[in-house]
């Protein structure tokens, strides 16, 4: 399926207003293009695992809105859009263009364009029957948006696209990059792609896709926890996630040499998300086993956790099936435990860690923003654990403690 896609060139603070206004037109379900920083907060609220480097704000703004232009006895046709499109498929400037007062005695669902049809250019599913009058009303929008404040450029283009562009158009915003010797690739790109990327470099490659309730990878919380996982890792290790949610901190865990890993999470959306990426990274299922349940608060998941951990450390991971059961083989707890959660997550977390550790075992904790380190660190002591070390990236802090 076809759609329009009209796209307002502004500024970041002109952003709001121009939305509200056209949502008065119909016109719903804004797609935002800048580069305004997340903040502190925003970050703390989001599935994500890796955000891409964000540029530098240069307070210009898109503002993307998609109709389905459809045929009326008494309005244009698509082939009579793309004639009033200049007949470029491709991209339309229409600033300044079609007259308001030219469109007189043109449908616009159904009523007058000469009349206040402000609510009724788009119908409910989007559908716009006359383009050249809906793109004239949001130009004269603009235009009264502009006699108080500034907007910048304040144009309009036309472009088309489908349902496969939208699906897939993100992917062009993320590129390989390196945490340290660890690169981290989408799975789209071929093996000769990743090789000219790398050039005669070797490296523990990632392969890793944005998913919609967990992301990629590149966030600085993850990266803290990544690189401390390099540090202790070792061929024997056996690693509990908590929080796992794509499985990235495990399977990297695997990737640097990890024996096993038990994973656990509240969303049943890893289940999937983690599958996926055993299978991109050509990572074995017998290596990794996900449950899903709240270590903070029921023992019996954290008996499965044990359980689990004990069974891949002796190469007989169990089933799904099989998870849960009373049969568990005796096991000193994880070498290392992870943790990429909310600082106040982290203090309700920690007081049962110790059920879970080795001796001398380590215990990796970030997703805590700067200031709240203390809590964490204060947590880990009350268990009966040593902080071994606090580390920061940006706004980020990671505390490491052991048993």
């Amino acid at each position: 399926m076809k759609w329009t896609q009209l796209t307002i060139k502004t500024n970041v603070s002109a952003e709001d207003i121009i939305i509200s206004e056209m949502y008065d037109l119909g016109l719903m379900g804004a797609q935002i293009e800048d580069h305004v920083p997340l903040t502190a907060w925003e970050k703390e609220q989001m599935f994500v695992d890796i955000l891409p480097d964000e540029q530098s704000d240069d307070e210009r703004a898109l503002l993307h809105f998609f109709v389905e232009v459809v045929a009326d006895d008494t309005t244009v046709t698509d082939s009579a859009v793309s004639d009033a499109a200049n007949t470029d498929p491709a991209t339309v400037d229409v600033s300044g263009s079609s007259d308001p007062s030219a469109l007189a005695g043109f449908s616009v669902n159904g009523l007058s364009a000469t009349q206040d049809n402000s609510y009724s250019y788009v119908s409910g599913d989007n559908a716009v029957s006359d383009l050249p009058a809906l793109i004239a009303a949001m130009q004269e929008k603009l235009e009264e948006i502009r006699s108080y404040m500034d907007i910048g450029e304040g144009t309009i283009e036309i472009s088309e696209t489908e349902d496969a562009d939208w699906a897939n158009k993100w992917k062009e915003f993320f590129k390989p990059f390196y945490i340290e010797d660890l690169l981290v690739a989408p799975s789209w790109l071929s093996a000769e792609e990743i090789a000219s990327f790398m050039g005669n470099a070797e490296s523990p490659i990632l392969r890793i896709d944005p998913g919609s309730a967990f992301g990629t990878g590149m966030h600085e919380t993850t990266q803290l926890c990544i690189k401390a996982i390099k540090e202790y890792v070792s061929g024997d290790s056996m690693i509990l996630d908590v929080g796992t949610g794509s499985g990235i901190l495990g399977i990297i865990g695997l990737l640097y040499g990890a024996k096993g890993v038990v994973g656990t999470d509240l969303d049943i959306c890893a289940i999937d998300a983690v599958a996926e990426n055993l299978e991109q990274n050509s990572l074995s299922k017998e290596q990794f086993s996900l449950l899903i349940g709240n270590l903070i608060t029921d023992e019996k998941a954290r008996n499965d956790s044990l359980s689990q951990g004990s069974s891949i450390a002796v190469g007989n991971p169990g089933s799904a099936k099989e998870q849960g059961s009373d049969q568990a083989v005796p096991f000193e707890g994880f070498d290392i435990v992870t943790a990429n959660i909310l600082a106040e997550v982290l203090v309700n977390l920690t007081p049962v860690v110790p059920s879970m550790l080795k001796k001398g075992g380590v215990y990796i904790t970030s997703g805590i923003l700067e200031g709240k380190e203390e809590l964490v660190k204060k947590a880990c002591e009350a268990a009966g654990m040593k902080v071994l070390d606090i580390r920061a990236q940006g706004e980020w802090r990671c505390v490491i403690a052991t048993l």
